[in-house]
This record gives structure tokens, sequence and C-alpha cells, in this order.
């Protein structure tokens, strides 16, 4: 059997993105065949793309999607040819019309949640949900810096924290994104791009400086996040937008107070079936008592995954891209 899918032979820009067949076997016995209805677009498949994280070429791309199931191998136990699945995580290769993926790195979706909702959220929001519950286990009375409060996962998390009882400082990168982050739940929202970060936190806090801080900035933003931590506060270094932070100095995190820090992967939380499950039960619930809401900003069709990218890769996106099939 043959699929379309979208595959990278080299690391580059966009334009190295190839759109072709690929043939699929039937699934194995620990394994089951989606027929995606709706695929997640993230900036990991950038780093896969341009090689920061290097993957095995010829390569698919992608880790989110969203379909039905087709087939199911003889140890499958929990799911059943018609079942709506959605997943975040490896093997890589979701930029398809069809997969094989391991049934153990499936949750049955929800029926309040359609497909590009679903496509929207599964890796966003497993994402925020370890975030704010597992790597720092965030309460009412903590305040937290969000870096990028405007984009995919900023949008989600500021919901999320706000539902907690959180004060929420965010930062975005022009006016026309302030607005959003307000929206969203942020108390204090700074302009990157014309305000001192470190400045307004320590003027929001009274100079206490926060509880931790959320970045998935990377480079940019790295030493100006520890600057707006208070003492022992914890830095949450989560992507790399603006490319790796590099080395890090441990001294520095002793002058600036004794800080924390942690690099989190998702796929760190979500290393059994039960932590995956128990994350997804938590996205869910919050999904469905309306507490966070899915921010779909693009849908393209699967061929024009490289204008998907390209729009992603722009820093001008509020909300989440998608891949319809």
């Amino acid at each position: 059997m043959k699929t379309k899918r979208i595959y990278i032979d080299t690391y580059g820009k966009p334009d190295v993105l190839r759109y072709g067949d690929i043939a699929i076997d039937e699934p194995g016995i620990n394994d089951v065949l989606i027929h995606h209805k709706a695929i997640g677009v993230n900036y990991i498949d950038i780093y896969h793309r341009t090689g920061l994280y290097p993957v095995s070429l010829p390569s698919g791309l992608g880790l989110e999607g969203v379909g039905i199931i087709e087939a199911v191998g003889k140890k499958v136990k929990d799911l059943s040819v018609g079942d709506r699945v959605g997943y975040a995580s490896a093997p890589i290769g979701a930029y398809a019309e069809k997969r094989i993926m391991p049934a153990d790195r499936l949750v049955k979706l929800p029926d309040f949640l359609s497909d590009d909702e679903a496509a929207t959220i599964m890796l966003r929001g497993l994402t925020v949900e370890y975030l704010v519950r597992r790597t720092f286990s965030l309460e009412a009375h903590h305040t937290l810096l969000l870096q990028a409060a405007a984009g995919g996962l900023g949008l989600l998390l500021c919901q999320w924290a706000k539902y907690i009882g959180a004060t929420v400082i965010g930062t975005v990168g022009s006016k026309e994104k302030y607005e959003k982050a307000k929206m969203a739940g942020c108390d204090h929202v700074i302009i990157s791009s014309e305000e001192d970060i470190a400045q307004k936190v320590r003027l929001f806090t009274n100079d206490q400086g926060v509880d931790v801080v959320y970045d998935g900035v990377g480079k940019a933003t790295f030493e100006n996040s520890l600057d707006c931590l208070k003492p022992r506060g914890l830095m949450v270094s989560f992507g790399n937008a603006s490319g790796p932070v590099g080395q890090v100095d441990l001294a520095m995190l002793n002058k600036k107070g004794s800080l924390f820090l942690t690099r989190p992967s998702l796929a760190h939380y979500t290393l059994t079936r039960q932590e995956l499950l128990e994350g997804a039960d938590a996205l869910f619930d919050v999904l469905k008592k309306g507490a966070v809401k899915t921010q779909l900003a693009y849908r393209y069709p699967l061929k024009d995954a490289g204008l998907a990218h390209k729009m992603l890769e722009s820093r001008k996106v509020t909300g989440s891209i998608i891949l319809t099939v």
C-alpha cells in the first residue's frame, strides 16, 4: 500500500520539503494504521528540517497527528478499528496521509474536540500540562514570566496558568500581539522590542522577581530570563525558537540567586503509557471546562507544508498551524 507524505533528503530551508509516495506495510503486532485527518505543525519540525535536531535522512517529518484507526496489530487490546485517536510523540512521520504508529503512544479523543481542534492541542497542550503541573507545580500564589506569550503554546500556557490562579507576566514581540496575550490571561504584558524585560518584571513584582520563567525562545532571551527570577527561582528552558542556548556557566546561576535550571521535553514526561494518559486526561479536563481554548491560526493542505513552515518561522503567528489531509 502507498500513501502520500512530506519528506526531506537534505537539511535546509522550507524548499527542501518534498511531496511524494511511500510504501507502508500492515501494522505490527503492537501497532495500528492511522488515516490522518489533521496534522500539527510545530517548531520541532523545523528543528528536524534544518538539522538542529539531526534525523536519519531521508526522513519524514512531524510528531503530532489526529486520525481514524484503519487496522490494528494482533496484540493491541484497548484500541479498535474506527477509533478516533491523537498523538504527540515519536516516531517521526506525521506529515502523511496514512502511517503506522505504536498503539501505546495513542490516546482516544473526546467527542467534544473536532479533528482540527485536536491537532492544534495535542503536542502543545500536553507540553503545557507537564510544564505547569509537573516541571513546576504552579499554584495560585506564584508569579511567572512567559516568554513569547502570544505564540501557539504561549496562549495555551497563559490560559492554564490563569485557571490555576497564578499571576502571569508575558512578553510579546509587537503591539499587535499585546491584546492577544492580555485576552489569554496575562496580567502584565511586556513588548520585548520596546521595553527592558527584567526591569519591567522587577517593577511588576516589587523588585522580588518571579518564581518561574517559561522560556521557549532560547538563545535571544536566556540570560534576560535568568535576571527575572527571584532567589532560588526556576528557569524552564523548553525551546529554541531563536537558536540553541549553548553552554551555561553554572557559576552564573549562583551569582544570580542560587537559581535552578531545567531543559525538559515532552518525551521524558510521557515515558510510560500511564503518564501519557494522565497528562491527556488533565488536558481534556481543562478543555472541556472551557478554561483553555484551542487557537487555530492557519490551515494548509498537506502538500503545502513548506508554506506552513514559512509562516511558523515568520514569528507572526498567534495560534497554531495545522495540515489537512
